[in-house]
């Protein structure tokens, strides 16, 4: 008996190591998957008028198809792919959130086997492309952001706008914006629906760029297309396929709209000669705060964006200035779970008090109202500054927009715009969030401009690092005059149109150093989330 028992217990013993084996076991893929913190995208929605909800279904299925786009903008096909991993719910999370087999976190490595570098251009241009056989493309739209470069039949390069490339996708999400605008009840998000909705079929965006700068009392909003061209790596010309649900936060937008009758003002005192800054910038009224309901396409590839400034084309800057949209519900997900952590290990204790979300958002939102300041179009020729500077230019764009965006907080605090301002909660709060920004990699032009900030403020001595703790502390004084020293060099690249000294800037500055590594490296020990991924969805919503 005694001996059945001890079989017994042996095989039960056996099988729970069995189970607890089975149990334990992990997808190689499970530590990447959780360096992104889930975050639900919700809102209020009893503010919705019920026309309002029932135009958010269709939104959704709108940004599914833009989301279906954007994986041929980056990927191309992604059913192989998805299939290869069908019973790996953690690579099937990774791909996803990277929109292919490459990190977006990680310079764009590769981080499933038996794929090599990403290709500069994404999915936009043939991969055996030679720059002689682009230049010798006579075809002008071939530096148009509405447009991919393919081989025909006999494997010369020819050039396809958007819709000639996607037509059964973008016909199918024009019917669907003309739905959703029949139940607008505002007239100027009726309008911008229905000419979004004909400029998807014709790729001819500026009438509808034009009406999305007029929505005024909009509660529902709907970033919807092409928009930004980061992905193109290889140019900088082509834009990728984005949707982004917004519900206007009208309480939060009343604080915001008091700064944009100052815009001309901030213009005429930037850090620069006469000859940057004689460009008009519109008093545009348009600063509002946003709650995001979903993200699909670009928007949404791994580093999630926490605020809008757009349109991009400069001839809407011209006419109407641009809209400034802050994301206040994922731009508090990121404070709390990655700058606040970051801080408490990086920042010297004696300064942590400055982190607040008030001045992660003011640096957020200045962050947006800087990109339009400056110059658009290059001072000599007038050639439009992103064409300039080609694939270097979204980085120098970043990089002046982050510390412009300082120095307008600095100056509206001089001129008792912004009222009791402590500074310092902007500068070590800023700081803290370089750590957070930099860990987007070299892929990233915001993660580029944030390793150049970060040499920036080194060299000057505007941050110091006590080797004995791994510490940083900001001296007041010296990042103040720091922040004036590097925006007017940003903006003199661009007024300039100084391709040569921009390549430089990125290749000796944009890099992670040493030091910078090690302090990532203690990041990445103490597991503190990389960015978010979200929940979201009607379900999530309780529609």
């Amino acid at each position: 008996m005694r001996k059945l028992f001890l079989f017994l217990s042996l095989g039960i013993f056996m099988f729970s190591c069995k189970e607890a084996k089975k149990e334990t076991k992990q997808s190689p893929y499970q530590p990447l998957a959780d360096q992104y913190a889930e975050f639900a995208l919700t809102t209020d929605i009893s503010k919705l008028t019920e026309n309002e909800k029932k135009m958010i279904p269709l939104f959704i299925e709108v940004a599914h198809i833009m989301e279906d786009i954007f994986w041929q903008n980056a990927y191309g096909d992604k059913s192989e792919l998805m299939q290869q991993f069908a019973q790996d719910s953690a690579a099937l999370k990774y791909i996803s959130i990277n929109y292919g087999p490459w990190d977006r976190l990680n310079a764009n490595q590769p981080f499933i086997d038996g794929f090599g570098p990403k290709p500069l251009g994404a999915n936009f241009y043939p991969t055996d492309m030679t720059k002689e056989e682009f230049d010798a493309l006579k075809d002008p739209r071939k530096t148009d952001w509405y447009s991919v470069i393919r081989r025909d039949t006999t494997g010369q390069l020819i050039v396809l706008s958007f819709h000639e490339a996607y037509p059964e996708e973008v016909a199918k999400a024009s019917e669907l914006l003309d739905q959703a605008a029949e139940l607008a009840e505002d007239p100027g998000l009726k309008k911008y629906l229905s000419l979004r909705a004909k400029a998807l079929l014709d790729d001819d965006y500026l009438a509808s760029d034009l009406a999305w700068m007029d929505m005024q009392d909009n509660t529902l909003d709907f970033v919807v297309g092409p928009i930004e061209t980061y992905e193109d790596q290889l140019y900088g010309y082509k834009a990728a396929h984005s949707g982004q649900i917004l519900v206007k936060d009208k309480e939060w937008s009343k604080r915001l709209s008091l700064y944009a009758q100052y815009l001309p003002r901030l213009q005429e005192n930037l850090p620069v000669p006469a000859a940057y800054k004689k460009e008009k910038a519109n008093a545009n009224p348009d600063m509002n705060a946003y709650d995001v309901i979903y993200y699909a396409g670009d928007c949404n590839a791994g580093s999630k964006n926490i605020a809008i400034n757009l349109p991009n084309d400069p001839r809407v800057h011209a006419a109407k200035g641009s809209r400034k949209l802050q994301l206040k519900n994922s731009m508090q997900a990121k404070f709390d779970k990655m700058v606040v952590p970051i801080s408490k290990l990086l920042i010297n204790p004696e300064q942590q008090k400055h982190v607040n979300f008030d001045a992660f958002f003011e640096n957020t939102m200045f962050h947006e109202v800087a990109h339009g300041l400056g110059v658009n179009y290059t001072i000599k020729d007038k050639q439009d500054v992103r064409s300039a500077l080609q694939n270097y230019y979204t980085s120098i764009e970043e990089g002046k927009a982050d510390i412009l965006g300082l120095f307008l907080v600095t100056k509206l605090a001089e001129w008792d715009i912004i009222k009791n301002k402590d500074l310092m909660d902007n500068y070590v709060t800023f700081i803290a969030g370089i750590f957070r920004s930099t860990r987007f990699g070299a892929a990233s032009a915001h993660g580029k401009a944030n390793m150049m900030q970060f040499a920036h403020f080194m060299e000057s001595g505007a941050i110091s690092r006590d080797e004995a703790t791994g510490y940083y502390t900001i001296d007041f004084e010296k990042m103040k005059k720091d922040i004036e020293v590097i925006a007017g060099e940003y903006i003199t690249i661009e007024g300039d149109g100084d391709i040569e000294t921009a390549a430089k800037l990125v290749a000796e500055k944009g890099i992670v150093t040493p030091v910078l590594q090690k302090d990532l490296d203690r990041i990445a020990d103490a597991n503190i989330p990389k960015d978010i991924f979200f929940k979201q969805g009607k379900e999530v919503l309780g529609l």
